[in-house]
């Protein structure tokens, strides 16, 4: 067996003299008052409050006058890099949208069956649900449908929401956040000028909202520069999902425990019905196992097909789509102490807001856009963009039910560091307190910083009918990404044959291959999933429209 290794040793720093950049926007920069840096649901949700709020403003006179409202979005078409389990907590979207019947929402199936099971290779086990995973009253959603969804609405009031524009820099002066930079597009491998070739953009604006999703490059960036710390430092999951179109309908939902996770993994499984015959089947890992070899997420959800509780759904099924992403777990200890500062605030996952306790997110993101708009709409009333101005959205965060919601269950996951049994007991112990036991807080190391061990590698062979391989699957997600496109991940000097094996059990999409110890990088294979980026090489954005292509994710 091979010495154990800390991913972090070979992981390169964050790029900050690129990603933070002190110069003056070009002339021909394009002015916004307010700049979303992503159009999820972070960021569409704010500039839909913020629209909405202007509007109400000067038809009663209020006097603010016109405010240019823009969304970045990375990816070619809305929606098209989204991914999410998802079972969705109605709320927000109904605070947001008073005047729309519940019924026209972009919501699937309601939730009225719910089953969760502890697993073995070949058996299930039924147990109570417990109180932090019932679902009843949420929804079944298409994170891709709800976020078309909401660029429509923005559009229609008035917000410029701008695809294919990935977000390469913060602009800066002192310590004011004066908008972004985007990348470059149509560069060779050698990062030159090519035909299609078409430069960089800057966009100015007062505001900038960070709604960057899970791990967001500028978000990670400002935090650093601004020495943001957080209580724990943040931690991650990789979760991977597939849709089916089945022959045998599902109703309700069903989520497990236990196989085919390795002891030291902490994570679970989904099986949603978006329709009867149309389902959602995901398995999500945390990124803190200490074996390295064996935990392959791709490999292990196709091993979980196989059991009886899932492939009675799937034989004689079609897999229409595949995706992944990384989720922030960290919880309520890793949210950063600041989430505004002078012309910049933080939204969605890339602050955080995910309580894996009750495996939800979406309507934490809504929220916070919901809750930056009033922020800076109030600073924009003002006049004022100050970091004193905008500490009005922390306070606000800070009293919401975001910040509640995490507080009760800010211990749960992080329970789970002492296994899988052990974590079991602790969570149910602040079930039944609310939270209170253990008191205090569990601390944690970042997930680079665990040290790893070789374990013994999982042989897979796919069969094409129930299970597929990487680059099958890869061709599921809609990538077409050109080949020609430079690098966008910064990879460690001198990776050792075990750390290059890590990476290519880690990645879900066949980035990263171990041939022979050496390690081999194929960029365009990327789904932007952000796994690396967590414990390895770092992810930087590529030319717009690159990574997957999602559409019922």
């Amino acid at each position: 067996m091979s010495q154990a290794f800390t991913p972090a040793q070979f992981q390169r720093p964050l790029p900050l003299d690129k990603t933070i950049l002190a110069e003056k926007p070009d002339e021909e920069s394009v002015p916004m008052d307010v700049l979303f840096v992503g159009a999820g649901p972070a960021g569409l949700a704010g500039a839909v409050h913020l629209a909405r709020l202007v509007k109400a403003d000067n038809e009663n006179g209020g006097g603010i006058g016109e405010v240019e409202i823009g969304v970045l979005e990375k990816a070619g078409s809305l929606g098209e890099h989204n991914l999410s389990g998802a079972v969705v907590n109605p709320e927000p979207l109904r605070r947001l949208f008073p005047e729309i019947d519940p019924k026209d929402l972009p919501l699937r199936q309601k939730v009225t069956k719910e089953a969760v099971y502890v697993l073995t290779e070949n058996r299930s086990f039924k147990i109570p649900t417990p109180p932090t995973m019932r679902n009843h009253g949420n929804y079944v959603a298409s994170i891709c449908e709800i976020v078309r969804w909401l660029g429509e609405k923005a559009e229609g009031l008035g917000v410029n929401v701008f695809t294919g524009f990935p977000a390469e820099s913060l602009l800066v002066e002192g310590e004011q956040v004066v908008g972004v930079r985007t990348c470059a597009a149509g560069l060779d491998r050698e990062s030159q000028p090519g035909s299609g070739y078409s430069p960089p953009t800057d966009l100015t604006a007062r505001i900038t909202a960070l709604s960057e999703g899970t791990r967001g490059l500028l978000a990670q960036s400002y935090l650093q520069w601004r020495k943001i710390a957080s209580p724990n430092p943040q931690i991650f999951a990789l979760g991977v999902k597939e849709l089916w179109e089945t022959k045998v309908p599902l109703e309700g939902i069903i989520h497990s425990m236990g196989w085919p996770l390795p002891s030291d993994a902490f994570g679970g499984s989904f099986l949603y019905a978006m329709e009867p015959n149309l389902l959602s089947l995901g398995l999500v890992v945390g990124l803190d196992a200490k074996q390295s070899t064996s935990v392959d997420v791709h490999v292990l959800l196709q091993r979980m097909k196989k059991h009886p509780l899932f492939r009675k759904y799937l034989d004689g099924g079609e897999l229409v789509e595949w995706g992944a992403k990384t989720i922030p777990e960290g919880g309520f200890h890793s949210l950063p102490e600041q989430l505004s500062g002078d012309g910049c605030l933080l939204m969605g996952d890339c602050a955080g807001f995910v309580d894996v306790a009750t495996l939800k997110g979406i309507h934490y993101a809504i929220e916070s856009g919901i809750l930056a708009a009033e922020s800076i709409f109030q600073a924009l009333k003002a006049e004022d963009c100050s970091a004193k101005q905008l500490s009005s959205y922390d306070r606000a965060i800070r009293s919401s039910a975001i910040a509640s919601d995490l507080h009760r269950n800010r211990n749960m996951r992080l329970a789970f560091k002492s296994g899988f049994v052990m974590g079991g007991v602790k969570s149910g112990l602040m079930s039944l307190t609310g939270g209170r036991f253990p008191g205090g807080k569990i601390s944690v190391e970042e997930d680079a910083a665990v040290a790893r061990k070789s374990g013994e590698a999982l042989s897979f062979t796919p069969d094409n009918e129930l299970t597929y391989s990487k680059v099958d699957a890869v061709f599921k997600s809609g990538n077409e990404t050109r080949d020609t496109i430079p690098s966008h991940l910064l990879v460690g000097d001198d990776v050792p044959a075990d750390v290059a094996d890590f990476y290519e059990k880690l990645c879900p999409a066949g980035v990263y291959e171990a041939n022979g110890g050496k390690l081999q990088v194929n960029p365009p294979n990327c789904v932007d999933c952000k796994a690396t980026d967590v414990v390895g090489p770092r992810w930087t954005p590529r030319e717009g429209g690159s990574g997957p292509k999602y559409r019922r994710m």
